[in-house]
C-alpha cells in the first residue's frame, strides 16, 4: 500500500471526527446542565487536535509523491 492509498482512510477518519464534534456541540447547545455543557465542550476540545491531525495527514499522504508539494514540518524527518 502506498501513502496515497492511505489518504482516503485519513479523510474518512477526519469526517467521522468532524461529525462527532458537530454532535457534541449540538448536545452542548441543547442542555441546560452546566456540568454536562462543560463535559461536552471539554470533549470537543480534546477531539479538535485529532481532527486537525487527520486532515493534515490526509493532505500529506494524498500529495506525498507530487513534485513540488510542500510538506508540513511536523511530519518530516
Amino acid at each position: 500500500m502506498t501513502l496515497r492509498e492511505l489518504s482516503p482512510a485519513y479523510r474518512e477518519a477526519a469526517e467521522l471526527l468532524a461529525r462527532r464534534i458537530r454532535e457534541l456541540r449540538l448536545k452542548a447547545a441543547e442542555t441546560d446542565d452546566p456540568e454536562e455543557k462543560w463535559r461536552l465542550r471539554r470533549r470537543v476540545l480534546e477531539l479538535k487536535p485529532m481532527l486537525k491531525q487527520m486532515q493534515e495527514l490526509a493532505e500529506l499522504t494524498e500529495h506525498y509523491y507530487d513534485r513540488g508539494f510542500w510538506r508540513n514540518e511536523k511530519y518530516t524527518v
